[in-house]
């Protein structure tokens, strides 16, 4: 259930801020947001996986921190990763 290295590569090499990043709140909300959508499509056929709806619900919460974190720090970067990602319609 979670993503392959291909797609993560791809995932940094898109939200870096810079070359080498991979620890901005860009990407870690790029790569939370993908592995959110891998679980939620999960759970479509396995509906009494509890086990990992406890993880998907920790990493939607980290997610909400993280988004809360860039928002404070700089909303003009929390907008950008909000439009690209399709987040809070």
């Amino acid at each position: 259930m979670s993503i392959t290295q291909e797609r993560k590569t791809a995932l940094i090499n898109e939200y870096a801020t810079k070359p080498g990043d991979t620890g901005s709140p860009e990407v870690q909300v790029a790569i939370l947001t993908d592995r959110i959508k891998t679980l939620t499509e999960h759970f479509k056929t396995n509906k009494k996986d509890n086990h990992s709806r406890r993880g998907l619900l920790a990493m939607v919460a980290k997610r909400r921190r993280l988004l809360a974190y860039l928002k404070k720090k700089d909303e003009a970067r929390y907008k950008v990763v909000i439009e690209k990602l399709g987040l809070r319609h």
